[in-house]
């Protein structure tokens, strides 16, 4: 059979495919900045329940080891393969939080990293094969890798317990308490 002139063409034209490829780049300038905001949401909410962990993990660490708080997060925690808790790697923390057990080095999670601020009065008598803990607290902040990206504020907690936040994302200065400053959570 040959084609005649009254015939239809099937399949669709140039300009309607070009109306639909443009409906879906529209849908997707709407809905692209929603995932953004409910992504940086979700990594400050992690941020907030990894500083709770820290703080219960603190105390626990206090009063189980008899060595004050924690010098640093890597003790909460302890290295990958450790398997038995002691002062020096308590696992109370999980190692992603703990930095892998790194004293100094943050840990990375969820888009934030965290680190703890020791205090400056260091606990006498330090039990055998403990690291001196401190009698006087110590600070936990967590801060956005890429303020604006991964989140929008940063948080920080102290020995009291209360969980603090600075809405420019900026890292607190290295204190054994938290700015009163700072807006507390609710």
């Amino acid at each position: 059979m040959t084609k005649t002139q009254n015939q239809p063409q099937a399949g669709f034209s140039l300009i309607e495919l070009l109306i639909v490829v443009a409906i879906i780049l529209i849908i997707a300038a709407i809905a692209i900045p929603n995932l953004l905001r409910s992504r940086m949401a979700a990594n400050e909410a992690s941020a907030v329940g990894s500083l709770r962990t820290v703080n219960t993990a603190a105390v626990t660490f206090s009063s189980t080891y008899s060595d004050g708080f924690p010098p640093s997060l890597g003790v909460l925690g302890g290295a990958s393969g450790t398997t038995t808790a002691s002062c020096t790697a308590s696992l109370l923390i999980d190692p992603v939080l703990s930095g892998n057990g790194g004293a100094i080095v943050p840990a990375l999670k969820s888009g934030y990293d965290f680190k703890l601020n020791p205090g400056t009065v260091k606990i006498s008598p330090v039990p055998a094969g403990c690291t001196a803990g401190f009698s006087d607290g110590y600070e936990a902040v967590a801060y956005p890798v890429a303020t604006g990206t991964t989140g929008q504020r940063s948080f920080c907690t102290d020995a009291s317990g209360v969980i603090r936040f600075d809405p420019t994302g900026a890292q607190a200065t290295a204190a054994v308490t938290c700015p009163a400053a700072l807006s507390s959570l609710q």
